[in-house]
């Protein structure tokens, strides 16, 4: 878990695109980022992917907030889903989502963006809703952890 750990001067020294801070009453955690953000990378997302590391993730972001549902269509790996809102706020956590299920995961209403990592990694970490991300995609006087 310490790899997963970040320093608060690590998250101060910056956004990057390619990074995702998370934070809340369980700690800190950094995952480096693939981001999906137009429609044919959000399509194609991890489908067949054999694997992912530890501290890696994709995260979609999308152009407003809007309904958000995901499938698990060609994907090969369990993958934990976080629904954030505008504000980089996690408002709901999909735990261990199945490989090849084509079943809607509903994410709710007002959503910007979701972050897939491993699945299981969320609660060995203790990532719970109402964490906090910090990305150059939530900014503004709305952002919960701006940068």
């Amino acid at each position: 878990m310490l790899a997963f750990v970040a320093s608060v001067s690590a998250a101060a020294a910056g956004c990057r695109e390619d990074q995702v801070f998370l934070r809340g009453d369980w700690g800190q955690a950094r995952f480096s980022v693939e981001v999906a953000d137009d429609p044919e990378a959000r399509a194609r997302g991890l489908m067949f992917r054999e694997s992912l590391p530890a501290s890696a993730g994709m995260l979609f972001v999308y152009e407003k907030p809007q309904p958000l549902s995901f499938w698990m269509r060609n994907t090969l790996i369990p993958l934990d889903m976080l629904f954030v809102d505008a504000g980089g706020v996690v408002r709901r956590i999909h735990h261990m989502a199945r490989p090849h299920d084509e079943t809607a995961i509903i994410g709710g209403d007002d959503l910007l963006s979701v972050l897939e990592i491993n699945g299981g990694m969320a609660r060995r970490l203790g990532i719970t809703e109402g964490s906090a991300l910090r990305h150059p995609a939530f900014s503004g006087p709305a952002a919960a952890w701006p940068c």
